[in-house]
């Protein structure tokens, strides 16, 4: 990849460029020198998930384990159902996240209720191409993969990632009404085969965008 004409730009300064006569291009060996191992576990984890059978049972209620129990959120939206109804929601459902930096915030009163115990040791193990922050993370992956990628498979990674955190929220228990977005209520019928069917078109496309991304490095 080049940048035509663009040696006395200041990009041709930019860490991980080099000039090649008149134009700048993208360093890819020192890039790759200096952060193999990155790209290595990067690549690594995208093949596997992309190849794992997605999972659809999930019903987004990591945002329910959440708020689990407690008096206070991370989000400043209230609950649609209250804290109470917002626990029975809980109690009354499987919890099966397979995600780390979902678990993760689970309240102390969750953590036990999933069905999976996520680490970031066995996050290659356990990533699936059908949750939704897995799909959200491929843009996470595409930014610490820098100058490697260019600049349209950016944008369909944060386009991505932008459309999955919509359905990520209003699945979730808040409120978001003022902010113009209507509930997929989970804790019904009609709100999982809605989940359930947005959740199948992201992993199809998130599934296809991380091929995309390994191809490009490997």
């Amino acid at each position: 990849m080049a940048l035509e004409g663009a040696a006395e730009l200041d990009r041709a300064s930019w860490k991980w460029y080099r000039t090649e006569g008149s134009d700048v291009a993208v360093d890819e060996a020192a890039f790759v020198e200096a952060k193999g191992r990155s790209i290595r576990f990067i690549v690594s984890l995208l093949s596997k998930t992309a190849l794992r059978p997605a999972n659809f049972g999930c019903f987004g209620l990591h945002e329910w384990a959440m708020v689990y129990r407690q008096g206070e959120h991370r989000h400043v939206a209230p609950l649609r159902l209250g804290q109470g109804e917002t626990d029975e929601v809980v109690e009354a459902n499987r919890i099966t996240c397979s995600h780390f930096d979902a678990f993760r915030f689970f309240t102390p009163e969750a953590l036990p209720r999933n069905e999976l115990q996520p680490t970031r040791e066995n996050q290659p193990a356990l990533e699936q191409p059908g949750c939704l922050h897995a799909g959200m993370d491929v843009y996470k992956w595409v930014i610490k993969l820098g100058p490697l990628i260019p600049g349209d498979v950016l944008l369909d990674s944060f386009e991505l990632a932008r459309d999955i955190r919509r359905l990520d929220m209003q699945a979730s228990p808040y409120d978001l009404g003022d902010w113009g977005y209507e509930p997929v209520p989970v804790e019904t019928p009609a709100g999982k085969a809605e989940y359930v069917r947005r959740q199948k078109e992201f992993s199809l496309r998130s599934t296809a965008l991380r091929e995309r991304v390994v191809s490009l490095v490997t």
